[in-house]
């Protein structure tokens, strides 16, 4: 890899890092008073710091991919690689929202979760899903070609939500065509349980959250060519806010939301990322800036690995009963920090503590040269 190929990893490590300790942040809020507005998702339309973290990995996957991309691959390696890598996020995604296998009934005790009652649709699945269809464009096409991709998924995706929605329904949980999608192919049982039906992260919404991932691959392959000179870095910045102006112009016909994953959520989200993103590139490359390379280099290298292990250990913890405060997380929250910082400061300062423990886990793979690649 040249020079700048090998500094510019070093800005997407830290840019990856911070999305992953935001995200461990807004996933596990201190139980025992409601967490701070911007770190919970906006309810249906509107948008919070809390509904950029997913966007922004789908992003830095897109990134990454204009480094990893490899020309001289045959064709059918390629294909195959590709496959095996999707199959096995979407996997490990299904298998994160079937554990930990077992339940806690009405009375406590424990319930095996069946595996027809399984959530398939989420968050690593979408991730693979974008990536499956992301991956050969990113290698086939031109730029121009994959701008025009981009457009017509979001212009595509507005127009299958108002064509083929019942009228007034498109824009609606439960009435958009999205919704009869998911009900149709995985049935009920196999969705998000907390919106009786509607998941966000369903099968439709990945065309507009592949853009995402195109997006993402766009300024890498941006950068490597260009160099990061400043001029260079403050074009990057006026083409995210550019984008930025082109979802709010967009918003009054179709609102801001990420539980639908709108058009104009998708470029507002690309926006705040790329100039995000140009800020990281002129701290760390142009001005040398040291402060926190290491705290965030250890969460991007294994984001995967993190993220997950984020998951599954504060559903153990769950497990744990501790009547009345429900499960051993929930007691944390309740028991400790809301004595010592009551209401959302306490229930922030819960989250912090659990990101630091999942940064010690990201550590510790640091320090044995582990990082999980699928």
């Amino acid at each position: 890899m040249t020079g700048v190929g090998r500094q510019r990893f070093v800005s997407l490590d830290m840019f990856r890092g911070a999305t992953i300790f935001l995200m461990i942040v807004v996933n596990t809020a201190g139980a025992g008073a409601a967490p701070f507005a911007q770190l919970s998702h906006a309810p249906w339309f509107g948008f919070t710091l809390a509904d950029l973290v997913f966007p922004t990995f789908l992003f830095a996957v897109g990134n990454a991919m204009s480094f990893a991309l490899r020309p001289d691959l045959p064709a059918r390696k390629f294909f195959a690689r590709v496959a095996k890598r999707a199959a096995l996020i979407f996997l490990l995604g299904f298998v994160m929202f079937w554990y930990p296998f077992v339940s806690v009934d009405a009375e406590g005790g424990y319930v095996a979760k069946a595996l027809a009652d399984a959530r398939i649709p989420g968050i690593l699945q979408r991730i693979a899903q974008c990536y499956l269809i992301a991956a050969p464009i990113a290698r086939y096409c031109s730029v121009r070609a994959v701008i025009g991709i981009c457009a017509a998924l979001l212009i595509g995706y507005w127009g299958i939500l108002l064509a083929f929605s019942p009228a007034g329904e498109a824009y609606t949980p439960l009435g958009n065509i999205g919704t009869t999608i998911d009900l149709t192919l995985f049935g009920r049982d196999h969705l998000y349980r907390k919106t009786d039906g509607f998941d966000p992260e369903g099968l439709l919404g990945t065309l507009p959250a592949t853009v995402n991932v195109l997006a993402g691959f766009l300024i890498g392959r941006w950068v490597q060519r260009s160099g990061e000179a400043p001029a260079v870095v403050l074009r990057i910045a006026l083409a995210g806010a550019g984008v930025i102006a082109l979802a709010l112009l967009w918003s009054p016909w179709f609102p801001i939301g990420k539980r639908l994953w709108t058009s104009p959520f998708a470029l507002l989200t690309i926006g705040c990322d790329i100039v995000l993103l140009a800020a990281f590139v002129w701290a760390i490359e142009l001005r040398g800036v040291t402060t926190g390379r290491r705290f965030l280099t250890i969460l991007g290298r294994n984001p995967l690995a993190i993220y997950i292990f984020s998951e599954l250990l504060v559903m153990t913890l769950q497990l744990v009963r501790v009547p009345p405060y429900g499960g051993l997380y929930d007691w944390i929250g309740i028991a400790l920090f809301q004595p010592v910082l009551p209401g959302a400061f306490g229930s922030l300062a819960c989250a912090i503590a659990y990101t630091l423990v999942c940064w010690a886990f990201g550590w510790w793979l640091d320090r044995r040269g582990w990082l999980l690649k699928v």
